[in-house]
């Protein structure tokens, strides 16, 4: 009996870590939902092209309901949005992980996706299955190129890759890669280029696979289910086109009159951010919208405009010094030697 009991129990156990283990398995495993649209309805094409940098949005999220709504934007026309002035990709010959060699000069006549990841980044595992898929089926026409951003051994990034099956070549960055292109705030970052080398957009986050197909589609001439849109690069890209911007985010430039607006602009392109960052007090609000220090300074530059407490075309005002030691005074001279005795009778 007392086996008989140990045994029911010793199965029921059993079931219960299967159970268990089994949940455990499936929350664990990344999976990349049905993401929400990322196409543009075409009621807005007329809106000009938003300033708000892509890292500031937040990442794709799941879409709880159904897309099959009629009334949601899925089921309107889409567009999709190209630079209109796109800069050159950033070149360089480097190696990837198996020691090919990985050229920009090589890419003529394709697409390509330069994808800057890491391992340790969830968004950027959940994007290697879509990647994995686009490559198998665009084959020649398309080229992805993996910029991991492990501060790990290549080896194992190596071993990362083959583990998912990663079919695309994987390169390791560098400080003058990613300064080449505008430095990377945000993971994953994905910059797409067209066939004549030149850099259209770019995606900070996760973005749905229909998105990504859909670019590929338009750039290779291929028949697509949406329309395309310019925007011109005023940092949404490359940061310095930031110069080219006339709006700034929380920069309220309201309170100024054309001219003033022109002055304060100059300033916010030529003064740097204190924060750290290097960067112009225009770049820093497009690269990091939640900047504290150049979200003040600039309003700052803003109220000396209006209040013309500075100059219109002011010089930057340098870095803060000790102050100069006041001049002093030359030093006394010695009296001449007093004359002998004699001399004096």
């Amino acid at each position: 009996m007392k086996k008989s009991l140990i045994l029911v129990l010793a199965i029921a156990g059993g079931l219960a870590g299967l159970a268990i283990g089994f949940a455990a398995g499936r929350s664990g495993q990344p999976r990349l939902q049905k993401l929400a649209s990322p196409f543009v309805p075409a009621r807005s094409a007329t809106k000009p092209a938003s300033i708000t940098p892509a890292h500031a949005q937040s990442p794709r999220q799941p879409n709880a309901e159904s897309t099959d709504n009629p009334g949601d934007a899925s089921s309107e026309e889409r567009i999709v949005r190209f630079a209109s002035n796109p800069q050159p990709v950033p070149p360089f010959l480097v190696t990837d992980l198996d020691g090919n060699p990985v050229s920009t000069a090589a890419w003529k006549g394709k697409v390509v996706f330069i994808n800057f990841w890491a391992t340790w980044c969830p968004p950027c595992r959940a994007e290697i299955p879509v990647l994995i898929d686009l490559a198998n089926r665009y084959k020649d026409r398309l080229q992805i190129v993996g910029v991991s951003l492990d501060d790990d051994d290549p080896q194992d990034v190596k071993k990362f890759a083959a583990h998912f099956g990663i079919n695309y070549p994987i390169v390791m960055a560098s400080r003058e890669m990613v300064a080449e292109y505008g430095g990377v705030p945000a993971l994953p970052t994905l910059f797409v280029v067209n066939t004549d080398g030149n850099v259209v957009q770019k995606h900070e986050g996760l973005y749905s696979q229909e998105l990504y197909e859909t670019e590929v589609r338009l750039l290779l001439g291929l028949p697509a289910d949406a329309k395309v849109e310019t925007f011109e690069d005023r940092g949404q890209i490359f940061l310095k086109n930031a110069a080219l911007a006339t709006e700034l985010p929380d920069v309220d430039f309201t309170s100024l009159a054309p001219d003033q607006k022109k002055a304060a602009l100059k300033r916010l392109n030529s003064e740097t951010c204190d924060c750290g960052c290097r960067l112009t007090l225009a770049q820093c609000r497009i690269n990091d919208t939640s900047c504290p220090v150049s979200k003040k300074l600039a309003a700052n530059v803003v109220k000396e405009v209006v209040g013309g407490t500075t100059s219109p075309t002011a010089t930057p005002t340098p870095p803060k010094s000790a102050p100069a030691a006041a001049p002093s005074m030359p030093p006394p001279q010695p009296s001449p030697p007093a004359p002998p005795a004699s001399e004096r009778d």
